[in-house]
């Protein structure tokens, strides 16, 4: 099942924050409604967000009431924005308005012409991602033998993209060949993706895990417990992983474990022209870490650190997989 579609003028997405006890959709059909979920959490997962993104432009072009092509680009810069504004550190946000954009701008014609060309292209985005994923999987597949046990930190599964997911996607794709895996979920604090979104997928689709707290990755690395990790991300540059805060822990103990690190996402998460310099880490609500849904769990006035993402040098990455193929972090020019 798709997690984003475009139906009657209107985007139609899961409320990720509800999962996994309920499936809540939301209905869209403005862009700074779209924005609102990006920034809560409702959508979720640097492609999904990309492909929403899109789409809420889409609503935009759609639902307005300007008088010609030129007025209605410069209501769609001001969504645009607004987009750029609710995340700012998964790139596919900013490549996808980008490329919302110049779709509109290269369109002649009226601004109903504009509106059709750019709902057409956030379509096509959502199409694209699904067959980029597919691609990803069968190439990281690869690398996946029988037997073994993979562990991934956060979702990078279907409900991370339009659908099959990137890392997920991978160990999705090697179990349809019939590889026997079984997959280490970390829980993912502090908003605890892979407990709520990860083991619910894997265990929706038969595949065998078991849940960990963060903490305990040390312990399993110890005990040989895994033998592969595999995350996606949210950002590659030329000298670093971003991806979900945590992420450079457990490269860390994986390289010194000698446990192979793998990366799966797909191009339009690559931002090769930066550095890990150059990017801005995402700081949350200090609510997500002093309370535990509505309940406080630490002093009052405390103070807390919440930084979203975490940067994790190349040095620690043994393989990068897109849709193009497999590439280590020094061969990622010949992936594009």
């Amino acid at each position: 099942m798709r997690t984003i579609g475009w139906k009657d003028g209107a985007v139609i997405t899961i409320d990720q924050t509800k999962l996994p006890n309920k499936t809540v959709f939301l209905k869209m059909k403005r862009c700074d409604e779209v924005a609102s979920a990006i920034k809560e959490m409702k959508i979720r997962g640097a492609p999904l967000i990309g492909v929403a993104a899109a789409h809420g432009l889409a609503l935009t072009a759609c639902h307005s009431k300007a008088k010609d092509r030129d007025e209605l680009i410069e209501e769609m810069k001001g969504s645009a924005e607004v987009l750029r504004k609710s995340r700012p550190t998964a790139v596919n946000l900013f490549w996808a308005v980008d490329r919302i954009l110049e779709r509109a701008e290269e369109t002649l014609g009226n601004a109903t012409d504009v509106a059709e060309a750019v709902v057409d292209e956030a379509q096509k985005m959502a199409d694209e991602d699904v067959e980029v994923n597919r691609k990803m999987g069968e190439h990281g597949a690869r690398l996946i033998k029988n037997g073994d046990v993979v562990l991934t930190h956060c979702n990078a599964g279907s409900l991370a993209t339009v659908d099959y997911g990137t890392a997920l996607g991978v160990i999705r794709a090697a179990w349809e060949k019939g590889k026997k895996i079984r997959v280490v979920a970390t829980e993912t604090r502090p908003k605890l993706q892979g407990a709520r979104l990860t083991a619910y997928e894997l265990k929706r689709d038969g595949v065998p895990v078991t849940l960990i707290t963060d903490s305990m990755v040390g312990y399993i690395m110890s005990k040989q417990l895994v033998n592969r990790v595999l995350v996606g991300a949210d950002r590659i540059v030329q000298d670093a992983v971003i991806n979900k805060i945590g992420t450079y822990t457990v490269a860390v103990l994986a390289h010194e474990h000698d446990i192979p690190f793998y990366v799966a996402a797909p191009r339009s998460t690559f931002d090769l022209n930066q550095t890990s310099e150059d990017v801005v880490i995402e700081e949350r609500n200090p609510e997500e870490v002093t309370h535990f849904g509505h309940q406080r769990i630490a002093p009052s006035e405390i103070d807390v650190l919440n930084p979203a993402f975490d940067i994790t040098p190349m040095k620690y990455v043994d393989a990068i997989i897109c849709e193009t193929g497999v590439f280590s972090p020094n061969e990622l020019e010949k992936s594009m």
